[in-house]
């Protein structure tokens, strides 16, 4: 009998440790249900959350990928807030759509790869590199706007992927679901993505086994950034203009989404399907604190509570394992 309780007790440890957080997800559903059923519990918000969702996942998405070679990539919220910048100021220019899209996503790769050549040639700290290169992107971002806000003479075209719908679905929302397959696909029936899991496991081991290291963390880098401003550029669409910090207020709860990806389906490893369920309890709570007119700035410590209680859980499932 003993024997069989110890069983039980350690299947549902294992059990919370892998899907905890898509319960208490469940249960955040059900709370705000209960106190605003009228207007959170509805299909038009539901349609309202998945929309407003949109960017935090497709960034977070990147720094998933960072993540899972073991680095972190802290430029993610200026790369964004450029990448807005440069689009609009394009589509203000008269350049025709795919070129407003094109450029700063091909920008966004280089610099990309520059943040993981830096890293890996010179063994340097991601977070500092990254750090630094979030500074660079502020300045000239804020160079190429003069620190004002991008609004006038923005074409409708620029607005159609942030403010248009599909079958009463934002076409933001068809954009998030897709790249989350695309990159769960990658991550999990790829060659790239088992690269990414094994350097992230075991470096040296890696290096040793053939693996490209260096490769393939700037590769990592690379399409982070590249998520980061496709991120931007949908935002300013949807806006119907560009900030210069107007990535900002998505770098830490992309990488809380992530942490908290790291608690979902695999224990303690960063995994797209997690950190879709990580943006998305968070989008949640935004959305519900917001109908119960609670202070912005209590919604920031939320966050930054969500992202220390993450890495306890993930320290705490590590340890248990």
């Amino acid at each position: 009998m003993n024997r069989m309780q110890t069983t039980y007790a350690v299947s549902l440890r294992k059990w919370f440790r892998v899907y905890g957080t898509l319960f208490a997800g469940i249960l955040i559903i059900l709370c705000f249900s209960l106190l605003s059923p009228d207007s959170f519990a509805t299909v038009d918000n539901v349609i309202n959350i998945s929309r407003q969702i949109s960017f935090l996942v497709i960034i977070s998405l990147g720094a998933t990928l960072v993540m899972a070679v073991g680095e972190f990539d802290l430029s993610i919220g200026a790369m964004a807030s450029l990448g807005g910048v440069v689009a609009a100021k394009l589509a203000v220019a008269g350049q025709p759509m795919w070129l407003c899209i094109l450029i700063p996503l091909v920008v966004s790769v280089v610099i990309g790869y520059i943040n993981g050549w830096i890293i890996t040639k010179f063994k340097v700290l991601s977070f500092i590199t990254t750090l630094g290169m979030g500074t660079v992107l502020g300045g000239i971002t804020f160079w190429l706007t003069d620190g004002a806000t991008i609004f006038e003479n923005i074409p409708d075209s620029f607005r159609y992927l942030g403010q248009k719908m599909w079958f009463t679905v934002p076409i933001l929302s068809f954009i998030m679901l897709f790249l989350t397959i695309v990159f769960w696909y990658i991550m999990s029936h790829t060659a790239f993505g088992r690269k990414l899991y094994a350097i992230g496991g075991n470096e040296s081991a890696s290096r040793n086994a053939g693996v490209a290291v260096a490769q393939n963390k700037n590769l990592a880098f690379a399409f982070c950034a590249l998520l980061a401003a496709l991120a931007g550029i949908l935002m300013a669409s949807r806006l119907g203009s560009a900030q210069p910090t107007s990535g900002d207020g998505l770098f830490l709860p992309a990488y809380a989404a992530a942490f908290l990806g790291m608690t979902s389906f695999k224990e303690g490893v960063p995994n797209i399907w997690g950190t879709f369920v990580g943006a998305a309890i968070i989008g949640i709570l935004a959305n519900g604190l917001t109908m119960l007119e609670v202070p912005s700035f209590l919604q920031d410590v939320v966050t930054g509570c969500i992202v220390i209680v993450a890495v306890i859980l993930q320290k705490i499932g590590r340890d248990a394992s």
